[in-house]
């Protein structure tokens, strides 16, 4: 029979060897993040219920600084119903969230003893709020996003031999319609290490295109929504006839389909993404009237 600190211990193990090799993924420019569990070095405080299930840990990332994470490791009874609840996460202006999870399962066949008790899965819920709500869990007001299992479990043989098994998977909620919400995870019996939460949403960043200023525009609420933006005419231009600036924001930050233009002003011409004042023919002017006066005043 494996005691449970032992299977803790693995757990940890695991947790700090991932850190160090794994580097995650660069931040999309099109992302606006809610919550990064992996930048904040104090203690992230979430609800565990019951106490005694999820717990909070210190890691090391690959640049080894400190990182806060949880795991849960309650293989050996079975019945296991042990909740993690994130702080109140408010939403802004976004109605499409993506969550990014990163974390380590154990095989549960490299587990002597718990055959029926162990599992391979955790499930994510969230619980959409206008305000916090307080430190208790309510299961039945939390909406199931998906049952999660990862790609590569890791064993003992794995971590005799150095090997790594990070998961990454991400989720879409949404549409929202509340100011903010609560993320939970739900262990049912698995060994499990999370080692970062990342929750975020998409925007399509301020431009100019076609002499048009068009301002950041958050995506909408389905994956094949295009929002559409008018555009705004930068100085000394003006709309094209019966012709306005448009572009539509697509779901993934993806400025497209342009329809319409401005055009420079009469005395302008356009220099990259501005109207610039056309002074070659002001100087011909003042050099023909200059030429015309009497050879006195010339010399003035």
């Amino acid at each position: 029979m494996v005691s449970t600190s032992v299977l803790c211990l693995w757990t940890i193990f695991c947790l700090h060897m991932c850190c160090f090799v794994n580097t995650g993924i660069a931040q999309n420019s099109r992302e606006v993040i809610l919550l990064d569990s992996k930048a904040q070095q104090t203690e992230l405080e979430w609800i565990s219920s019951p106490p005694s299930g999820w717990e909070e840990i210190s890691g090391l990332d690959e640049n080894y600084t400190p990182i806060r994470t949880y795991q849960v490791c309650q293989v050996m009874e079975p019945n296991q119903n042990n909740w993690l609840r994130t702080n109140w996460i408010e939403k802004g202006d976004a109605q499409r969230i993506f969550v990014e999870l990163k974390f380590t399962l154990r095989d549960c066949n490299s587990l002597p003893g718990v055959v029926g008790t162990c599992k391979e899965t955790f499930n994510l819920y969230y619980q959409e709020t206008d305000t916090e709500v307080g430190r208790n869990i309510r299961e039945s007001q939390y909406v199931k996003i998906d049952t999660i299992a990862a790609d590569e479990s890791f064993t003992q043989g794995d971590l005799g031999e150095r090997k790594m098994k990070l998961n990454t998977e991400v989720r879409i909620i949404g549409p929202l319609s509340r100011r903010g919400f609560y993320l939970a995870f739900q262990d049912v019996g698995a060994c499990i290490a999370l080692v970062s939460v990342k929750v975020y949403y998409k925007k399509c960043w301020s431009i100019i295109e076609n002499l048009a200023t068009f301002p950041d525009t958050v995506t909408g609420s389905e994956f094949s929504s295009l929002v559409e933006v008018e555009g705004t005419c930068v100085s000394d231009a003006e709309e094209e006839a019966d012709n306005s600036p448009k572009m539509h924001c697509s779901a993934e930050g993806e400025w497209l389909v342009p329809i319409g233009k401005c055009i420079c002003k009469a005395g302008f011409h356009q220099k990259g993404d501005a109207c610039e004042r056309e002074y070659c023919c002001y100087y011909i002017l003042i050099f023909i009237l200059t030429s015309s006066l009497p050879q006195t005043f010339r010399n003035v």
